[in-house]
């Protein structure tokens, strides 16, 4: 027999579970993805139809919502919906929103190469700690929190390594109706973003030249004990280019600048995917392989000559 809730009552009962289990950021993502979506427009149901989370679809993508963001929330709505399945609060109801096909795929934005060799001499030649976390992400294809979140502890000149165990993030917190925010160190996003990736020859120079004279337990692009947080740096990353006449790529691009370098150089796949911490190597391909004309014909060609 259900036992009668609403989605709210449910909810609640939902993330008293589930913040035993999961990182205190990723339980913050969820209570923000309940709070702005799910809470106003599922909240006061007593059940949930397909139908009912299709026109929320919709609606969201009418309002401008990224079609990433309603995934997210769908995922967050059906772990909530099988809680209450599973606790006898709803009955199982078989539920795959759909999305309007994409007619065209979104290219990344990435620097051209003479862009990026321009960029990095730049970084090089004017040497700032800022700087210096620039350059790491473009030789290393680390994310914002992973640069900011990196202490000299954390870079091995030894071993020619730098090793991501940490990312910072501000996150929202909402306890009993109130906001408010906070920076935190934390763990990276998945298992597989924790990783030792090398130094390239140029990088490593640039490092040892001032290893010994750095705090270990001094986050890099500060130089000091307190970190700068992933907001305050883009918007220095964000300056610096208008400065030197860079094109307008958000910071994110230098990783996607990273990768596709890598691959245009004919680096094995899977090692790609192992570098940028991707939690399998399909996330690599989709994003950054895409065979050209010339390589579909060389393929089509080998398989006839095999014929």
């Amino acid at each position: 027999m259900v036992k009668e809730k609403t989605i709210n009552e449910i909810t609640e009962l939902w993330k008293e579970e589930k913040k035993r289990y999961v990182k205190k950021s990723t339980y913050a993502a969820y209570q923000l993805l309940i709070q702005n979506h799910i809470k106003d427009y599922f909240g006061d149901l007593y059940e949930v139809f397909e139908e009912q989370v299709q026109q929320f679809v919709f609606k969201k993508l009418d309002e401008g919502l990224s079609e990433k963001t309603i995934k997210d929330i769908i995922i967050v709505l059906k772990m909530i919906l099988k809680f209450g399945v599973k606790n006898g609060y709803l009955e199982y109801v078989l539920i795959e929103a759909k999305f309007p096909t994409k007619q065209t795929n979104k290219s990344l934005d990435v620097l051209s190469k003479s862009d990026q060799k321009k960029f990095m001499n730049y970084l090089r030649d004017n040497f700032t700690f800022k700087n210096l976390g620039i350059f790491i992400c473009l030789s290393t294809g680390m994310r914002i929190g992973e640069i900011c979140g990196l202490k000299w502890c954390n870079i091995d000149v030894n071993e020619g390594i730098i090793k991501i165990r940490h990312t910072l993030q501000r996150i929202y917190i909402i306890e009993e109706g109130e906001r408010h925010t906070e920076l935190l160190l934390d763990t990276p996003k998945t298992a597989n973003s924790i990783r030792d990736i090398p130094m390239s020859t140029e990088l490593l120079r640039m490092i040892k030249s001032i290893n010994k004279i750095v705090n270990e337990n001094y986050f890099v692009i500060s130089n000091d004990e307190k970190p700068i947080e992933p907001r305050t740096y883009r918007n220095y990353y964000k300056n610096l280019c208008k400065k030197i006449d860079m094109p307008e790529l958000k910071f994110h691009g230098l990783r996607h600048s990273f990768a596709t370098r890598c691959i245009e150089s004919k680096a094995d796949y899977k090692t790609v995917s192992v570098l940028l911490g991707h939690s399998n190597i399909s996330t690599t391909l989709n994003l950054y392989v895409h065979p050209n004309k010339e390589e579909k014909k060389k393929c089509i060609d080998k398989m006839l000559r095999s014929l």
